[in-house]
């Protein structure tokens, strides 16, 4: 099951997934990283936090996806197929990519967001100590549309390493080709 990644010329959400590049080495890959990735899209609105959630998604959602895909997939992944994927994905290409497919849902474009609001928060958890008594944070910045309600893209940065506004500034960047 050898794929090409390229560029996504539909609006359809599996277009943009099957642009992201896959990262797996060729030998022994039975799931697509498109069908995976389009799991892990439709299982997160059914409260699939975790990798069994996904599998036990796959699992009972398996006939209808392979149905309305025209795919040949015999058996649904496994947690093990995800967490493999997972470990390789890039997820600069996915967060661009369901950046680029959400703007695409919008009649004129980024052109159209008139007021943009942006929200930083510190992860749970991702404290680090650094040397002179002080510590560090993983951070994502989100950038939000206030007209649709919608996420339009987010960026995750050490804290140590950069700031929000840099961050931001780049998420900015992002939307002027559109």
């Amino acid at each position: 099951m050898s794929e090409i990644a390229l560029p996504a010329t539909d609006l359809d959400l599996i277009s943009f997934l099957k642009a992201i590049p896959d990262a797996r080495m060729r030998g022994g890959i039975r799931i697509p990283a498109w069908y995976l990735l389009l799991v892990a899209v439709l299982g997160n609105p059914s409260r699939c936090h975790g990798l069994w959630d996904l599998e036990r998604f796959a699992i009972r959602h398996h006939s209808v996806l392979t149905e309305a895909l025209g795919s040949e997939l015999r058996r649904p992944p496994s947690d093990s197929a995800f967490r493999y994927f997972f470990r390789q994905v890039d997820m600069a290409a996915l967060c661009a990519a369901i950046r680029d497919w959400t703007i695409s849902q919008i009649p004129g474009g980024s052109a159209d967001l008139d007021q943009l609001v942006c929200d930083g928060k510190t992860l749970r958890g991702s404290i680090e100590p650094i040397t002179g008594g002080g510590s560090a944070f993983i951070a994502q910045v989100t950038l939000y549309s206030a007209a649709l309600g919608v996420a339009i893209s987010q960026a995750c940065y050490a804290t140590g390493e950069n700031h929000e506004r840099a961050v931001l500034k780049t998420l900015l960047g992002e939307l002027d080709p559109f």
